[in-house]
């Protein structure tokens, strides 16, 4: 395949060739972190990765975090409940670890006057978030706060800003495993002195042409260094905070993909939001779902991209096509997988996604470290940044073989062909033994591509596996719900 242009909010320009995507050769560079003490490991990548004892951030985080179901409605019990949901509902054996405290934790109008830590609610929190800490990690499992690298967070308690080391020692002191660090309520001098184009609704970006931003935003030129910005700045001190601590808290940035945060965010956390907030509505998990297609290049091991937590089972404004194709994308990019949705209700189809098992297999492979990437668009021409139509072709290595996605962006059901003279790592005409990941079918040996109707906005997951010699192709009878198979001729 021919060398592509990446084209990335008007700013980043990356050509590529296929041969690179993805592959399980190429590695970051790494920054080691043992205490005090930094090594510095040589390699080709876009920036040096931070690296924590225990293999913390290596893979993406998976757990549930309290804000999508909650928002500020939250206590103890819903905390100690999610926890136990994740383990009776088999969340915890499939590998989910965090359980996550978002805004509102804390009392709203002022820190402990003496120490200047920030005071748990004791209506909502009885025995402080130590005395939670211990009941979750008394389950196996782990705990996550959250602060605001702001003045205030975006619900308007007490944040970090000018207390980063008191609040990481606290938070170390309490037994927290894992830090959500927001955006909110930034004082002036340390706003940026120009902006980073961030082609997002939710960001304000509303007049952009495929990817970059037409406004007159005071935006950077495109050499500008924004890991000397002052967000890069304000995120850096509380790394450093965290760093300083005993104990080892997994440090997850949640700046809105400002600041040109792919640059340099893997050197100061685990993985860094790049878009705004999701909801519930499918058209903005569509557009949160292009933006993030288009940053793959910056993730793999200790350091992930991360496109927002997940909407799957969250009400019923999404159909289980729609949960299928957020689930699936978010794995395949190897995003975080922070469930959104209250366990004491979410159906047993919402279940079943975010417990798929080849998915999270791929999403925690622990060989590969780079994500799926788009191999064709389809409706649209390659690179083309298009909310409504995102890349719909995509593929990734990982240990069982390369999967493969197609994604329908319709509402009505569409035939796709994988081709495999298409898809990097498969050789054009070659026969390989192919599984239904949503079914775990053998949909037995396949010669040169595998066809599939798939259902409107679902879409449909291969585990292509190892060659196949002397053996045609079979027929099809069944590729996953909401996908019907047939025979055809390679």
């Amino acid at each position: 395949m021919s060398t592509v242009a990446w084209v990335v909010a008007g700013l980043c320009l990356l050509p590529i060739t296929q041969a690179e995507l993805p592959g399980p050769d190429f590695r970051h560079p790494v920054r080691h972190h043992q205490g005090n003490e930094q090594v510095a490991l040589l390699g080709a990548a876009p920036s040096a990765a931070l690296v924590r004892p225990n293999d913390v951030g290596r893979l993406p985080a998976l757990g549930w975090n309290s804000w999508n179901a909650f928002n500020c409605d939250i206590n103890e019990e819903k905390f100690l409940t999610a926890a136990q949901k994740m383990i009776d509902l088999g969340f915890k054996d499939a590998g989910y670890e965090y359980v996550n405290i978002d805004d509102c934790w804390s009392i709203k109008d002022h820190r402990d006057e003496k120490t200047k830590r920030m005071i748990p609610d004791p209506e909502r929190f009885p025995e402080g978030i130590s005395g939670t800490a211990n009941k979750i990690h008394d389950m196996g499992l782990k705990i996550g706060i959250y602060s605001s690298a702001g003045t205030k967070t975006c619900a308007g308690y007490p944040a970090s800003i000018g207390y980063e080391t008191i609040d990481a020692e606290a938070w170390a002191e309490w037994g927290i495993d894992y830090l959500k660090y927001d955006n909110c309520n930034v004082p002036q001098n340390w706003t940026d002195e120009c902006n980073f184009c961030v082609p997002d609704a939710d960001n304000g970006s509303l007049d952009y042409i495929n990817g970059t931003c037409m406004d007159d935003g005071n935006y950077c030129p495109p050499d500008y260094d924004w890991s000397k910005s002052n967000t890069a700045k304000r995120y850096q001190i509380m790394s450093d905070a965290l760093l300083a601590q005993d104990r080892v808290i997994l440090y997850s940035l949640c700046e809105w993909g400002h600041a040109g945060v792919q640059y340099w965010g893997n050197t100061t956390a685990a993985s860094w939001r790049s878009t705004g907030d999701i909801n519930t509505n499918w058209d903005r998990v569509l557009e949160i779902f292009n933006e993030n297609s288009f940053w793959g290049h910056y993730t793999d091991f200790w350091g992930h991209s991360d496109p927002d937590m997940l909407e799957v089972g969250n009400g019923d404004s999404m159909t289980p096509n729609q949960w299928r194709t957020h689930f699936a994308m978010w794995a395949a990019m190897k995003s975080p997988l922070l469930i959104g949705a209250d366990l004491s209700n979410v159906t047993d189809e919402a279940v079943k996604i975010m417990l798929n098992k080849p998915l999270l297999d791929f999403n925690q492979d622990p060989v590969v470290g780079k994500p799926a990437m788009p191999y064709k668009w389809g409706t649209n021409a390659d690179w083309t940044f298009n909310k409504t139509y995102p890349a719909e072709f995509w593929a990734g290595r990982f240990q069982q073989g390369v999967m493969v996605l197609m994604f329908n962006p319709y509402d009505a059901t569409k035939e796709k062909v994988a081709d495999f003279g298409e898809i990097p790592g498969l050789e054009k005409g070659a026969s390989y033994k192919v599984t239904d990941a949503w079914t775990g079918d053998d949909l037995g040996c396949r010669t040169g591509s595998v066809l599939a109707n798939v259902g409107a906005y679902d879409t449909a997951v291969l585990v292509v596996g190892e060659k196949c010699y002397g053996q045609g192709n079979r027929v099809m009878e069944r590729m996953g719900e909401g996908f019907i198979g047939r025979d055809f001729t390679a």
